[in-house]
């Protein structure tokens, strides 16, 4: 029923700074949450940050202080801003989509950052 499209990654050098989109293809059921969550080389796909309808949010410690995410809920899209990027930000990058109706995933897209 969902699509979700994720934009924005690339390569960037360690300390940049890089902002990620996810766009939803129709208006969402509510409550939700949506997120993002990272699939380094070799490892399993992890948890980086999610936000529910009313704003909260959840972030991993290893991006605490340094990424943010957001939403607007009438544009329904989500947006994870990244900053003080590390190497170990390495990975691809998912959105992701949870309620009542089931849970859904873009495509991902690549952020690679350089030492």
């Amino acid at each position: 029923q969902v699509q979700l499209v994720e934009s924005g990654g690339g390569l960037v050098q360690a300390g940049g700074s890089l902002r990620l989109s996810c766009a939803a293809s129709r208006t969402l059921f509510s409550p939700n949450t949506m997120g993002w969550y990272r699939q380094a080389p070799g490892k399993q796909r992890k948890l980086v940050a999610t936000i529910t309808t009313a704003g909260s949010t959840n972030y991993a410690d290893s991006v605490k202080g340094r990424f943010t995410i957001s939403r607007d809920n009438a544009k329904n899209t989500i947006d994870l801003l990244m900053s003080s990027l590390k190497p170990e930000d390495t990975g691809v990058y998912y959105c992701n989509l949870g309620n009542y109706n089931g849970e859904y995933w873009g495509q991902g897209t690549q952020v690679t950052v350089s030492s």
